[in-house]
């Protein structure tokens, strides 16, 4: 007890960085008790200043790198650490690999209880610019011009960010061209404290293969004044700039768009190609952010399949169809199933587009699908999930179980709710055979996962 009395606020102690939690705090060990500290990196000697005390752990900040870690880089963006994004830019990439694959292995093993060991995590084809959607908040500099950018770590305070490293570089061009558009016809800035002022915040989204863009206005509002001029500037001086579209959203709250869009240029949305699937995404539709890691991601997804051509594939949360449809072809038949029905309609047109006859979507849940399925007396070979972060529910589990397909493929933003669900399907019949982690999202503290599990 005598040792943590002497662990204070604000004093300063010396220790070494062995680790990276799963949201970019450096681990270490003082006298007994875990220390975690931002923007330390893995082998560093540093001097950490006590921010909280905690019964069990301390949380400090980085005051001073005694001993910079082999795996130690400059970061090469100027608002590192100031803005909620990149947490591993200040390390090697392939250092950060390295610490994704261990999250992994310990939400499969901790949380789930399983002795698997993920293969070592894929890296993205891509470290730089791979982002093909960026939501820019928009807020006031000092002299009260806008400012577009992300949110300040753990703030609502809008860090001027127009040049992402993660994003393409026309995005900052757009931003430059929008703000022009905002000081000219003094069009008001967003306020959340007050709840007023117009311009929210402003959407971007870039088709990898198409090079189309789309370009969304969220407002606080229904109207943009000179709208017609916004068009005339972004259409002029954007070629591949496809759709420009104005959302209304007059809530309190923290979602970005509101339900109610209006196109006043081109196409509702751009498209794209995924896998050899064609879709169109507009501003409210998922699609992968980062096309080139998706690509390896659904590689694997098919890969732990194991489809021989006669299989029945049903592949549940599908939204517009991607990652099932780009193994139809691999299949007897395919199942897609979706509780959005603006997606289903979406991978209709998609699989229609593709020439892909073997496939049908249905709008409903996993319960709809299996009772569907029974009464036509179908039973699926594979089953692929590829639930939210929050993972699946004990429902959607049973009912997958319940339809007893040899093979479980999930695919997961979040290896810890992955693993929660890796326990429940064990106790239902079906056992974690093997993980592999995909990086999706270099230089931040997110790292995807496809597991595989087979019907014992």
């Amino acid at each position: 007890m005598e040792k943590k009395l002497l662990i204070k606020e604000n004093s300063f102690i010396e220790t070494e960085i062995t680790a990276v939690t799963n949201e970019g705090s450096g681990v270490s060990r003082y006298e007994g008790m875990v220390v975690f500290t931002p923007f330390a990196a893995p082998g560093d000697g540093a001097r950490v200043k006590i921010a909280k005390v905690g019964k069990n752990c301390i949380y400090g900040e980085l005051d001073k790198v005694l001993r910079p870690s082999v795996d130690r880089i400059e970061p090469d963006c100027e608002v590192f650490g100031q803005c909620g994004g990149c947490s591993l830019r200040h390390i090697r990439y392939d250092a950060e690999l390295y610490e994704k694959t261990h999250w992994v292995k310990d939400h499969i093993q901790r949380i789930g209880g399983f002795d698997i060991e993920p293969f070592p995590a894929i890296g993205s084809p891509k470290i730089e610019g791979y982002r093909n959607k960026a939501i820019y908040q928009v807020g006031r500099g000092e002299k009260g011009e806008p400012v577009f950018g992300f949110y300040r770590h753990k703030s609502h305070e809008v860090i001027d960010c127009k040049n992402c490293r993660l994003q393409p570089k026309e995005f900052a061009d757009i931003l430059t061209a929008i703000g022009f558009f905002v000081k000219q016809n003094k069009i008001s800035i967003y306020d959340e404290k007050t709840h007023s002022g117009l311009l929210r915040a402003v959407y971007i989204r870039k088709g990898e293969i198409t090079d189309e863009i789309g370009v969304c206005l969220v407002l606080n509002g229904d109207k943009l004044p000179g709208e017609k001029l916004l068009v005339s500037l972004l259409s002029t001086q954007f070629k591949n700039i496809v759709s420009i579209v104005l959302n209304t959203n007059k809530e309190r709250t923290n979602v970005v768009l509101g339900k109610k869009s209006r196109t006043v240029f081109g196409k509702d949305g751009i498209t794209d190609v995924l896998c050899g699937v064609t879709v169109d995404i507009s501003p409210a539709a998922f699609y992968q952010v980062n096309h080139g890691g998706a690509e390896k991601l659904y590689g694997v997804a098919a890969e732990f399949a194991g489809l021989s051509g006669g299989e029945l594939i049903l592949d549940l949360y599908c939204g517009a169809g991607t990652i099932g449809l780009s193994m139809a072809k691999k299949a007897g038949s395919l199942i897609g199933v979706e509780i959005v029905p603006e997606a289903i309609e979406n991978a209709k047109i998609n699989a229609a587009r593709m020439g892909v006859t073997n496939a049908e979507f249905i709008c409903g849940d996993a319960g709809t699908a299996a009772e569907e399925l029974q009464e036509r007396g179908l039973a699926p070979d594979v089953i692929i999930l590829d639930p939210p972060r929050k993972g699946c529910s004990e429902d959607t589990l049973e009912a997958v179980a319940a339809m007893k397909p040899k093979r479980v493929v999930y695919v997961s933003c979040n290896t810890a709710t992955m693993a929660r669900d890796f326990k429940i399907l064990d106790s239902l019949g079906y056992k974690p055979e093997k993980v592999q982690s995909v990086d999706m999202f270099p230089r931040t503290a997110h790292v995807e996962g496809v597991g595989l599990l087979v019907r014992k």
